[in-house]
């Protein structure tokens, strides 16, 4: 099933409906910070809300204006938090003083490291073969008592039946409290949306690049550079061949439509987000 269909299936997964949301070209982006997104998931895992959680920048901001599917993974995530500078000047411009960015790679290190305290148990889903293990034994080693369970290595193409099942089994052993996906965008959102009902997990984060930043396949920008709202352009150097038509087109669409907005020139409206329900007891 695409997930189109399938999230047009489901309840929404939205446990923080009251929480205001930026209005990035009709696209609902979380007005958060660093430590109030790892605060949200966690209390998601403690709560046992099953959702999953997407890292949204410009790429996946421009993604959604084309496809109305895409939009729909987006408008039924748990949380979608604030991955690059843009979306928080956007946020900012529109009153969310307090929204900061949400770098994927930091969330994932901070919620690694306040889970040791509270046991949670984390799984590991994308990468190249080898990536996934390498990052248990890097957090291992940099939050001792981290209680990391699995990996799946998937290929480059849509799961087989086969793969399916053994996923779904071996996520069924583990149980984990989260799996995280590293994956690119918009592969890592969809398949959250459509993975979601049939693992045996509560939360599922997207966070790209992670894998490979934090097992040194990938340089991490400068602090001024991310700032200044140019890790694009830190990532294009490293990645020229794969990243310079998604920069070129999505960038300056964004610029475009963005300038629209804030100018009052285009109007961009926000769906509602519904209240929480719980998949298991329907309340």
């Amino acid at each position: 099933m695409s997930s189109a269909k399938l999230v047009a299936s489901l309840k929404p997964k939205a446990p923080y409906a009251d929480l205001p949301r930026a209005n990035v070209l009709g696209v609902g982006v979380h007005a958060v910070d660093l430590d109030l997104a790892a605060d949200l998931v966690l209390d998601a895992v403690t709560a046992r809300k099953k959702g999953y959680v997407c890292v949204t920048g410009v790429h996946g901001v421009t993604q959604a204006g084309r496809d109305p599917g895409f939009r729909r993974v987006l408008e039924s995530a748990m949380l979608v938090v604030p991955d690059g500078m843009p979306t928080v000047w956007v946020g900012r411009w529109q009153g969310h003083r307090g929204m900061r960015r949400v770098f994927g790679p930091d969330l994932f290190l901070e919620v690694c490291r306040r889970s040791v305290n509270a046991g949670n148990t984390h799984f590991f889903y994308g990468g190249r073969p080898g990536v996934a293990q390498q990052l248990e034994e890097n957090l291992r080693l940099w939050f001792p008592g981290i209680k990391t369970v699995g990996t799946f290595t998937p290929p480059f193409r849509d799961l087989s039946i086969s793969e399916q099942i053994e996923l779904r089994d071996r996520v069924a052993v583990l149980s984990p409290d989260i799996v995280w996906v590293g994956l690119s965008t918009p592969r890592q959102e969809c398949f959250m949306a459509d993975y979601l009902p049939c693992l045996d997990c509560k939360v599922m984060i997207g966070i790209g690049a992670a894998f490979d930043l934090h097992t040194g396949g990938l340089r991490d920008a400068p602090e001024w550079v991310k700032q200044a709202g140019l890790q694009w352009l830190h990532r294009l150097c490293q990645e020229p061949s794969r990243l310079w038509k998604r920069y070129l087109v999505n960038n300056s669409s964004f610029l475009v439509r963005i300038m629209l907005q804030l100018s009052g020139l285009k109007r961009y409206h926000l769906k509602p987000v519904q209240s929480w329900t719980d998949p298991e007891t329907g309340s």
